[in-house]
C-alpha cells in the first residue's frame, strides 16, 4: 500500500527499490484489535497470531483503510513516505559501512585513509594513534611523534554528532569513515576487538571549550559504535598544558590555573616569562612532544566505563547530545552552578 502510494505520487523514484516493512514501521505505532474464536499463536512466546483466516482479513481491512487514510491526508502521507525513504537510504548506507569495515584493512596498510600518518610497527600492543584537531596541530604532531609506534590522524573541523544524525549521513561522513578504517575493528555487530590496530586511541584537542566539544563528539561516536574500546580501556584524552613558564632558561608547564599559581609561588614570579597556549598549533614540535606525546613526560586521562554504567550513560548521551532541546536545557539549568574553569 505504501509503495503504491509513494510511486503514484512520485515520492519513490522508479530506480529505487520498494520500501520494506522495516523501513515503513520505523517510528510508527499501530494498534489493531482482533476478536477471533480459538486463536492460534506462533512460538512459545505467543507474540504472533498464526491463524491464517485472521491474517487474510486483517491484511484486507488494513490495506483498504490505509489507502483511504493516505489519500485523505496527503500532508501526513508525504511525511510518512519521506521518513520511510530516508530509513531505506540509511539502511543501504549501513550495509555499505559494514562492507567497508569487513574488507581487508589493515596491518598491511591496504585501504587506510590517505591523511593518516601511520606508524611502522605492526605490533598493536606497542602502537597508539593520536586523533588531532585541525591542520595546525598536524604538522607539529607528525614531526614530534615516534614514527615507529605513534600514528596521527587529523580531523577536519568538528566531528559529526552521531547522536542526532541519520545513519546515511553518519556513514557518508569522511571523518567517521576514516576513523572506522584506521582503527580496524569494525563497528556495531561487526566489531572485533582483536583487529584493533592501536592499543591506545588518544584524542588530542585544544585545552578550551571548542576542544572539549570535539572530544565529546568523538566520545559520542565511539560510545555509540565501538563501546568496547572504552570498556576495555583503549580510549584516552591527551592533557596539553595551559601555561609555559620559563625562568633561568628552564621550562615549567602548568595544566591548570591552580598548578600555574603553585609553580609561580615555588619558583618566584620575578623574572618568570609566562605564555598561555591557546591551542595545540601554538606549540612547537619539541613542546608538543614533551608535554603531550612522549610517554615518559605526558599526562593522559583514560576514559573508563563499567557495564553497570550503560543505562545511565545512555540517558546522559541522549540528554546532552540528542536532538531534544528541553532535556538539555533542564540539565544545564540544574548543573550550571557546579561548573568550574568556564572558558568564555
Amino acid at each position: 500500500t505504501f509503495n503504491d502510494y509513494a510511486r503514484q505520487n512520485k515520492l519513490l523514484k522508479d530506480s529505487e527499490p520498494n520500501l520494506s516493512g522495516e523501513d515503513i514501521r520505523e517510528g510508527l505505532t499501530c494498534i489493531i484489535s482482533v476478536k477471533i474464536e480459538d486463536p492460534q499463536f506462533e512460538g512459545q512466546t505467543k507474540q504472533k497470531l498464526g491463524t491464517s483466516e485472521a491474517q487474510i482479513a486483517v491484511q484486507g481491512i488494513v490495506s483498504e483503510q490505509l489507502t483511504y487514510f493516505l489519500e485523505q491526508n496527503p500532508a501526513v502521507a508525504r511525511v510518512m513516505c519521506e521518513k520511510s525513504i530516508m530509513a531505506q537510504r540509511a539502511r543501504a548506507a549501513a550495509r555499505k559501512a559494514r562492507d567497508l569495515t569487513r574488507r581487508k584493512s589493515a596491518l598491511d596498510g591496504v585501504g587506510l585513509p590517505g591523511k593518516l600518518a601511520d606508524c611502522s610497527s605492526k605490533d598493536a600492543e606497542r602502537c597508539e594513534i593520536f586523533i588531532v584537531e585541525g591542520d595546525s596541530a598536524l604538522g607539529p604532531a607528525k614531526e614530534g611523534r615516534n614514527p615507529e609506534t605513534q600514528a596521527v590522524l587529523p580531523l577536519r573541523g568538528k566531528v559529526l554528532n552521531v547522536q542526532k544524525a541519520r545513519l546515511d549521513r553518519i556513514y557518508a561522513n569522511e571523518e567517521i569513515k576514516g576513523m572506522i578504517t584506521a582503527f580496524g575493528t569494525g563497528i556495531n555487530e561487526d566489531f572485533d576487538l582483536s583487529k584493533l590496530r592501536y592499543h591506545k586511541i588518544i584524542i588530542m584537542t585544544d585545552a578550551d571549550v571548542d576542544g572539549a566539544h570535539i572530544s565529546t563528539l568523538m566520545l559520542t561516536f565511539i560510545y555509540n559504535f565501538m563501546p568496547d574500546l572504552i570498556k576495555e580501556g583503549h580510549v584516552y584524552l591527551a592533557q596539553p598544558p595551559l601555561f609555559n613558564i620559563t625562568k633561568n632558561k628552564k621550562h615549567y608547564y602548568a595544566y591548570s590555573d591552580e598548578e600555574y599559581q603553585n609553580i609561580l609561588k615555588e619558583i618566584g614570579a620575578d623574572g618568570a616569562d609566562v605564555s598561555r597556549f591557546k591551542g595545540l598549533g601554538e606549540m612547537d614540535t619539541e613542546e608538543l612532544a614533551e608535554t603531550t606525546m612522549d610517554p615518559e613526560t605526558r599526562t593522559l586521562l583514560r576514559v573508563n566505563m563499567e557495564e553497570d554504567d550503560k543505562a545511565e550513560l545512555d540517558i546522559t548521551f541522549t540528554t546532552l547530545m540528542g536532538d531534544q532541546v528541553e532535556p538539555r536545557r533542564e540539565f544545564i539549568e540544574k548543573n550550571a552552578r557546579y561548573v568550574k574553569n568556564l572558558d568564555v
